[in-house]
């Protein structure tokens, strides 16, 4: 289920069933042009691929808006935040939260975070809906739900 109003009304009759979350964490910045192409490319090709997750595995996970931060900012902080949308969708009996992410300085802080961090390595790509881009896209997402299905 999506973070939209007639997803939301589902997961609010559902939620008894519904124990897992995924958090995009998505940089932002343009400071650097090249930075800049390359984390919205990596914005898109995310969106793709938790959404293809939410389909493959809907009824059993509420995707949650995309968690937008500035590139470089103070990690502490952000761990913090992050901690906080943890705690409140855990108060909502949603016990497995996943972040996912390209962004690997997030790794330096995975310990500090409450929920389960899902890096992926970058995937470079002048065109995320190329041909070429599906089998990666897809071996990606059925990665991902296996593994999210082990917490289950």
């Amino acid at each position: 289920m999506k973070w939209k109003k007639a997803d939301i009304e589902k997961y609010i009759q559902a939620k008894e069933y519904i124990d897992t979350a995924l958090l995009p964490l998505l940089p932002f910045s343009l400071a650097n042009d090249e930075d800049a192409k390359k984390n919205s490319f990596q914005s898109e090709l995310l969106t793709i691929i938790v959404n293809e997750m939410e389909k493959e595995i809907t009824g059993r996970i509420l995707l949650l808006p995309n968690y937008y931060y500035v590139k470089g900012s103070d990690r502490t902080i952000e761990t913090e935040r992050l901690n906080t949308w943890t705690a409140e969708a855990g108060k909502q009996g949603l016990e497995n939260i996943f972040y996912i992410t390209f962004d690997s300085t997030w790794k330096k802080s995975e310990k500090q975070l409450e929920g389960n961090l899902i890096w992926l390595p970058a995937i470079q790509s002048e065109d995320n809906l190329s041909k070429e881009m599906e089998p990666v896209i897809r071996d990606q997402k059925e990665q991902m739900i296996e593994l999210i299905r082990s917490y289950w």
